[in-house]
């Protein structure tokens, strides 16, 4: 795995730290010059699925960063459609799998891949593939769409919504992981990790039809946000978002941070979307969650890590 640090200045404190940082399964060091960032905090691993993901992961810190021996673990990516992976419609399953895998390796007790599905939930299930997850021990895929498996909560931050009822795994994971596809999307612009916390709330209808949809976005994403991003834009969905069939483009790329205005702002940078070029502050919601401090929207500013697997 080769590894490029960005223009910025982020510099670590040893050569033998930085030999270390490359190597898969070694975490950043923690050891930093004063007011530099111990860990990038924004990362863009190429290559294949599976292998993207985990060097994505291992560069940002490794997920025992994250994750701590015996805790539950969320996952929420987006399988809602009965399509398979080459439609760039829900989240590979190669990157789901992986990062299930890495939070097992780093201990998790339990590991809930969940997603409230719009499709038939059998058919979600077969069709994404995302059933093999299954595989990694302590693993459970849930399609969840009954009432009784959301809780109500109060969002104190929100403009305009202030409540809503969501799913149960989120709110009692140990650690909440985001990892959505690349896609574009009919009102909202684009369905990145802001737009695919839609997906953990059991009416979503309310967001289009009483509320400004992107300010409800920034809303909810003050309430429920994730502790690591992991968007999986080694396909993209271009247009005809979010269910397609549309034009799927390959950027190849995986990107995790911590944080969801700057996973989003960059993966919006990453490729054409209807056509043409499109800049984060041209998508209103990632506009309106940097402005009122979610994250940050200046992307290339921050200590960024390119790796290859």
């Amino acid at each position: 795995m080769k590894k490029k640090i960005s223009r910025r200045d982020f510099l670590l404190s040893t050569a033998m730290g930085l030999s270390a940082a490359v190597i898969p399964g070694i975490a950043f060091p923690v050891r930093a010059r004063a007011g530099e960032p111990a860990f990038p905090e924004l990362v863009f691993a190429t290559g294949d699925p599976a292998p993207a993901t985990v060097a994505a992961i291992n560069a940002i810190g490794g997920m025992k960063r994250f994750v701590k021996k015996g805790q539950k673990v969320c996952i929420k990516p987006n399988f809602s459609f009965a399509n398979p992976p080459e439609a760039a419609t829900t989240t590979h399953p190669e990157v789901v799998k992986a990062i299930a895998e890495e939070a097992r390796k780093a201990g998790a007790r339990e590991i809930t891949i969940v997603d409230n599905v719009l499709h038939r939930e059998e058919a979600c299930l077969e069709k994404t593939g995302i059933k093999v997850c299954e595989t990694v021990p302590g693993t459970l895929v849930k399609p969840l769409t009954s009432s009784r498996f959301f809780r109500h909560v109060d969002i104190p931050d929100g403009k305009q919504l202030k409540e809503a009822r969501v799913l149960e795994p989120v709110l009692d994971a140990d650690v909440f992981i985001a990892a959505p596809v690349a896609k574009s999307h009919s009102a909202a612009g684009v369905s990145l990790s802001m737009k695919g916390m839609m997906g953990v709330v059991k009416n979503r209808m309310v967001f289009h039809a009483i509320y400004d949809l992107h300010t409800a976005i920034v809303d909810l994403a003050f309430r429920v946000k994730p502790d690591l991003v992991i968007i999986d834009a080694t396909r993209l969905l271009s247009d005809h978002g979010p269910g397609g069939p549309g034009k799927v483009l390959h950027p190849r790329t995986v990107i995790a941070s911590t944080d969801m205005v700057a996973a989003d702002a960059a993966t919006v940078s990453l490729g054409e979307w209807y056509g043409r070029r499109v800049k984060p502050r041209q998508v209103k919601h990632i506009a309106e969650a940097a402005k009122r401090g979610l994250g940050r929207i200046d992307w290339e500013n921050l200590a960024i890590a390119r790796v290859k697997s």
